[in-house]
């Protein structure tokens, strides 16, 4: 018999749901939230607001996609966190509400976890290699850079982290001082393709052990540009693909070096990458290529699995509810990650 779940993932700006027949995803709605690029980034309040007036159409919608009545879900799978709190907030209620009405099974998932078992969905008639265990993730986004060791579907842990800044906050900051638009690391990376990585150089922070750190990355980027601008006016606009290259090629390098490291280290081949920043081009290739350099076999998302999306959420749920993993109506959301370090 078939399992049903519907997945709710609203953590940040996106609401999305999703519906999966056992691994296979047969829907997976999100609705972005525009508001936010006229602040240079997300807005809290604004982003809860927001969930609450889109959420029930995304679910709707994911029904209907799906085919299915809500009658015939098995389990409801939420976000509890990381996130936004009030985001989170909106999510939470009405899985709990929703699946109360059904009389069915709540399940409480980790988003970043999420982020790294969405390896494991399938997309209909297009099947694609899964990890084996175990394996490394580097889960890379705005809010969180991670080496994370997975041993099995929930058994993970973290073997390195920023101490400061995420990798994907570092491309919107650069992206913010050079005058691009927001969300700022997909306009770097589209820049950047017709740049030379190689024009300018940036220092590479030297960190102990497996964890990273890009708040210096930022600050010599914004005094190397502004130093520039003293001689030029136009320098940046003369040079935005060069530098966006540059860049991009300073902060795939920091990545790489210390994933590198840490499957030397456990002697784990088995290579993955989660997170939006895992929709970069430039650390895709870089990855890739780690299979001919490192004898790596190398696990990469695609690109509507990259972003927050409800898929990762439900194929989750599924592995938890085949344990019979389930969460009761005091669930209440948090805004750091219980992943293991």
């Amino acid at each position: 018999m078939s399992t049903y779940i519907l997945g709710i993932e609203s953590s940040c700006d996106d609401t999305s749901a999703s519906v999966i027949k056992d691994n296979i995803i047969l829907s997976n709605i999100i609705a972005n939230q525009k508001v936010h690029h006229k602040y240079g980034g997300v807005v809290p309040e604004l982003a809860s607001r927001s969930h609450q007036q889109n959420i029930i159409p995304v679910i709707h919608s994911a029904l209907m996609e799906a085919n299915i009545n809500k009658n015939q879900l098995h389990a409801i799978a939420f976000t509890r966190g990381p996130g936004l709190l009030g985001s989170l907030l909106v999510g939470t209620s009405f899985a709990k509400s929703f699946a109360m009405g059904l009389k069915i099974p709540l399940i409480e998932i980790d988003h970043l976890q999420a982020h790294i078992l969405a390896h494991f969905a399938q997309k209909p008639n297009q099947p694609k290699d899964t990890p084996n265990f175990p394996f490394l993730c580097l889960t890379v986004s705005g809010g969180h850079t991670q080496i994370v060791r997975v041993d099995s579907y929930f058994q993970m842990q973290i073997i390195g982290q920023t101490i400061d800044d995420a990798a994907g906050e570092a491309f919107d900051k650069s992206a913010k001082i050079m005058g691009l638009p927001y969300p700022g690391g997909p306009v770097i990376d589209k820049l950047a393709k017709s740049g030379d990585p190689n024009r300018f150089v940036f220092p590479i922070p030297q960190i102990p052990n497996l964890d990273y750190s890009f708040s210096g990355l930022k600050t010599s980027i914004l005094y190397f540009l502004r130093d520039q601008l003293k001689l030029d006016n136009d320098f940046i606009e003369k040079n935005k693909n060069h530098i966006a290259a540059s860049i991009q090629h300073t902060i795939v390098k920091i990545l790489l070096k210390k994933l590198v490291k840490a499957s030397e280290s456990t002697g784990i081949k088995e290579i993955a990458i989660a997170g939006g920043v895992s929709a970069n081009s430039g650390l895709r290739t870089a990855i890739k290529n780690g299979e001919k350099e490192y004898s790596w076999k190398t696990y990469i998302p695609n690109f509507e699995f990259t972003t927050d999306n409800a898929a990762m959420i439900a194929i989750t749920g599924l592995f938890k509810y085949r344990e019979g993993l389930f969460s009761d109506q005091k669930s209440a959301p948090y805004t750091r990650s219980v992943l293991k370090t």
